[in-house]
C-alpha cells in the first residue's frame, strides 16, 4: 500500500468532492437554502477545507442564528483547531436553543472536562443521558468526570456502559489522496496521551479501539502502524495488559509497546530508576487506605524507607490532583480523606528548593530516543506544575526557563544530562516526559517519567514567544517519528 500523498483518486475524496459539485452548481442557479448551504458546509469540512467551512457556517448563522447543525459543527471544527473559546461560544449557543439535543450536551460537556469544569460537564452528560439513556459518548464523559470527583464505583458503571458495544471508533479522514490507516489504542479509563495536533487526519485515517473491551476473537481493524496512547500504568493497567496482548497478533509496527508503558508506574519506576547513577527517586509505596489506618501505620512506612513528610496521592491522577503532604502523623487522616479510591501511593518527599528557597521543577521530553527541553517551572510551592508554577507574573523565572529552553546541558550539567539519558533507555519508550528537580551535588531528583505528559503550545501572550520554536521542535520532532516509523 502506498500513502498516496499526491494522489486525489481516492475514492470516498472523489465521491466527497463529486457532491461538493453537485451542491455548488444548485446554489448557483438559485441560491439555494439554508440547507443546501449547510451540506456545502459539511462537505468542505470533510474535505479538509477549513477556513471556507468556517465562512460558510458563519453565514448559515447569520441568516439563520439558531441552526443546530452549524453552531455544533463549526464547534467541532473550531474545538479540532484549537479555537477552543469560540467552540465554547458555539456549544453554549447550541446548548441554550436546543435544550432537548443531547448531542448538544455531550459536545458542550467533552469541551468542559478538556477545561477541567467537573461539575458543570457532570450536569451536560447527566442531561444527554435524560434525553437519550444509551448514548454511549455521554457515558464515557460521565465516567471520566466522575472518577476525577472521586466516585469510582459510579465511574466504572458508565464506562462498562459507554464501550461495551462502542469498543472502536472510526475517526474522520480528510485528505486528498489514499490514508495512512492507524491503530489507536486508547482506555476507557481516561490516561489517555492527547495527540490532536500529531496525527494529522489529513494524512492519518485511525480507528481508535478501547483494547479491554474490544473482542479477541475479532481481527484488527486495517492498520499500517499501531499508536498506544495509554500512557498511564497506575491506573490503566488492564487496558495496557489487553493492549499487549492485541499488538501481539499485528507485524506491523508499534508505537509505545503496552508492555513498556505497563513498566512505569510511579512505584516501580522509583524502584527501577533510583538504581541508576545520580538518580535520587523517593522510596514508594502502593497501599491500601486500610492499611493508612493503622496506630503503626508511620513505623511500617518507616520500615520501607519512608520518612515524614510523606507524599500520598490517589493512582492516575495528575496535575496536582488528589495529592497532598502529611507533616506529621496527626496529618495522616485529613489527608486520607481528601483522596478518592481504596488504593494510595505514598512517596517519600524529595526537597528540591535552592540556595533562595525556591522550588524548581523541570519537565524534558524523549522523542525516539532523543532528549528535547520543555520547561523550568519556578515556585515557592512544593506543589509544582508549570500551569500553576510563578511565571506569568515573574520575568526572572521566565528567564529561567528561557535559559533552559536555549540550553538545557549547560543549565543541567554533565552528570544530570548522562542521568537522562539512560532513564530514557531504561524507560524504552517514543514517547515520554521525565519531570524532576536537581539537587545541590547536582543529581537528578526524579518526580515522575512516563507516557502521560502534554506538550502545550504556549499561550498567544508576547510574554511566552520564546517557548515556541521549542514546543514546535518537539511536536515536529513527534510528527517526524510517525511518519518515519510508517514509512
Amino acid at each position: 500500500m502506498t500513502t498516496g500523498a499526491g494522489s486525489t483518486d481516492w475514492p470516498l475524496r472523489r465521491a466527497r468532492e463529486d457532491a461538493l459539485k453537485d451542491v455548488e452548481e444548485r446554489l448557483s442557479l438559485d441560491g439555494g437554502g439554508i440547507e443546501l448551504q449547510f451540506d456545502r458546509a459539511r462537505l468542505l469540512t470533510e474535505l479538509g477545507r477549513d477556513e471556507e467551512a468556517k465562512h460558510t457556517y458563519l453565514a448559515i448563522l447569520r441568516a439563520s442564528p439558531t441552526h443546530f447543525g452549524a453552531l455544533n459543527n463549526l464547534g467541532v471544527l473550531l474545538q479540532s483547531t484549537g479555537f477552543t473559546t469560540a467552540a465554547r461560544t458555539c456549544y453554549a449557543q447550541a446548548v441554550a436553543v436546543h435544550p432537548e439535543n443531547p448531542t448538544a450536551h455531550v459536545n458542550f460537556g467533552n469541551l468542559l472536562c478538556e477545561d477541567e469544569e467537573w461539575a458543570l460537564a457532570r450536569q451536560h452528560f447527566e442531561r444527554a443521558l435524560s434525553l437519550m439513556p444509551d448514548h454511549a459518548e455521554a457515558h464515557q464523559g460521565l465516567a471520566n468526570v466522575l472518577r476525577e470527583l472521586g466516585d469510582q464505583v459510579a465511574a466504572e458503571s458508565h464506562r462498562q456502559a459507554g464501550f461495551r458495544s462502542r469498543a472502536a471508533t472510526t475517526l474522520p479522514y480528510r485528505g486528498q489522496g489514499e490514508p495512512i490507516q492507524l491503530l489507536l489504542l486508547v482506555s476507557g479509563t481516561a490516561g489517555n496521551i492527547p495527540v490532536r495536533s500529531l496525527l494529522d487526519d489529513r494524512v492519518y485515517h485511525s480507528v481508535a479501539v478501547a483494547p479491554e473491551f474490544y473482542e479477541p476473537s475479532q481481527p484488527l481493524p486495517p492498520h499500517r502502524m499501531v499508536v498506544n496512547l495509554i500512557g498511564d500504568a497506575d491506573l490503566c493497567r488492564p487496558a495496557l495488559e489487553a493492549a499487549a496482548r492485541l499488538v501481539a497478533t499485528t507485524s506491523a509496527p508499534v508505537i509505545n509497546h503496552p508492555a513498556a508503558v505497563l513498566a512505569t508506574g510511579r512505584t516501580a519506576n522509583a524502584h527501577r530508576l533510583g538504581k541508576i547513577p545520580d538518580v535520587v527517586a523517593p522510596a514508594a509505596l502502593n497501599l491500601a487506605r486500610a492499611d493508612l489506618t493503622k496506630p503503626d501505620c508511620v513505623s511500617m512506612l518507616e520500615r520501607h524507607g519512608l520518612t515524614l513528610p510523606f507524599l500520598l496521592r490517589s493512582p492516575g491522577f495528575h496535575n496536582g490532583r488528589y495529592f497532598c503532604r502529611a507533616e506529621t502523623p496527626a496529618d495522616l487522616p485529613a489527608s486520607l480523606a481528601s483522596l478518592p479510591g481504596e488504593e494510595i501511593i505514598v512517596l517519600q518527599f524529595l526537597d528540591a528548593r535552592g540556595a533562595d528557597g525556591k522550588i524548581r521543577k523541570y519537565r524534558v521530553m524523549m522523542i525516539d530516543g532523543t532528549l528535547y527541553p520543555l520547561h523550568a517551572a519556578v515556585s515557592h510551592d512544593w506543589k509544582i506544575h508549570y500551569v500553576t508554577a510563578e511565571m506569568a507574573d515573574y520575568p526572572e523565572h521566565r528567564a529561567e526557563d528561557k535559559a533552559f529552553l536555549d540550553d538545557m546541558s549547560s543549565v543541567l550539567g554533565p552528570r544530570a544530562m548522562t542521568a537522562l539519558e539512560r532513564i530514557c533507555g531504561t524507560l524504552g519508550l517514543d514517547y515520554a516526559g521525565i519531570d524532576f528537580g536537581l539537587d545541590a551535588e547536582g543529581r537528578i531528583l526524579l518526580f515522575e517519567a512516563n507516557a502521560t505528559m502534554v506538550v502545550y503550545p504556549p499561550e498567544a501572550d508576547e510574554k511566552w514567544r520564546y517557548r515556541r520554536e521549542p514546543v514546535e521542535r518537539i511536536l515536529d520532532a513527534a510528527r517526524n517519528m510517525l511518519a518515519a516509523r510508517v514509512a
